[in-house]
């Protein structure tokens, strides 16, 4: 396991090393973070107790959202970019040279990512909300590993799906159309255009059962104690979705070497 270790400490030392844009991208979630703001208080104001949110629940929805969009990968991250990437110019025959798996590999790098961009890029948007809004925090100790555990697993989850579109550039020979479509699915149903539970009806009950869901929504919820099964069904439900995921995953990883492999490399 120290080659993986070695690999995501390597990739949080090369995020640390963009600091403009990590500043730019704070002030930009910071920006957003007020105009959705308004927005959400113009709703609520409009629909009181939407699914079951009060205001401060939807304000705090709000900078978590902000925080969490870079973390979890929600616009497509390392492992999509660079390794749909290296699928369609052949590079991707290094990696499959080297010694470790590649899904190890990939998942280490995104981890040091994630692990960079919720230290220094997801913390300050929340903590300018904190200082304007009346946000909601756990209102007990023992929910905070809860809420760390819904995160880890939110970003695997993200991992785990970002990962499979890379790869299906393997048969589809270029990936971009499912990168752009996967991004939009990310967008609708992780709750970043609208918490999912403001979503009505059939709607709403197909988008919180996405995987999707597992990666942002879910993690908010057991933030704010508005899991509808209780914190232990919400984080089953991540397990599940990730346990799905990886096992595909796996699967997908092992049939594209078997076709690079038949094509010669």
């Amino acid at each position: 396991m120290g080659v993986y270790w070695a690999i995501a400490v390597r990739s949080f030392r090369r995020f640390s090393t963009y600091r403009i844009a990590t500043a730019s991208g704070v002030f930009t979630n910071t920006v957003f973070g007020f105009i959705l703001c308004g927005v959400y208080l113009t709703l609520w104001h409009e629909r009181p107790g939407l699914g079951g949110y009060d205001v401060p629940d939807a304000l705090t929805f709000v900078w978590l959202q902000q925080g969490l969009l870079m973390p979890i990968g929600i616009f497509g991250a390392t492992t999509t970019n660079e390794l749909g990437e290296r699928v369609r110019s052949g590079e991707i025959a290094v990696d499959l040279y080297r010694p470790t798996h590649l899904l190890l590999w990939w998942l280490s790098v995104d981890l040091g990512r994630a692990v960079f961009q919720l230290l220094v890029r997801g913390g300050a948007p929340f903590v300018v909300g904190a200082l304007v809004f009346d946000l909601k925090f756990p209102s007990s100790p023992l929910v905070w590993p809860a809420v760390a555990l819904g995160l880890v697993l939110g970003i695997l989850v993200s991992f785990s799906i970002r990962y499979l579109v890379a790869l299906s550039g393997f048969w589809i020979t270029d990936s971009r159309g499912m990168e752009h479509l996967a991004l939009v699915l990310s967008l609708f149903f992780a709750g970043t255009i609208l918490p999912l539970v403001a979503f009505p009806g059939w709607i709403g009950e197909v988008a919180r059962a996405t995987p999707w869901a597992a990666t942002m929504q879910v993690p908010i919820d057991i933030w704010l104690g508005r899991n509808p099964g209780g914190t232990g069904a919400a984080l089953m439900f991540q397990c599940g979705w990730l346990l799905v995921l990886v096992l595909v995953a796996q699967c997908v990883t092992s049939l594209a070497t078997r076709k690079v492999v038949i094509q010669g490399g």
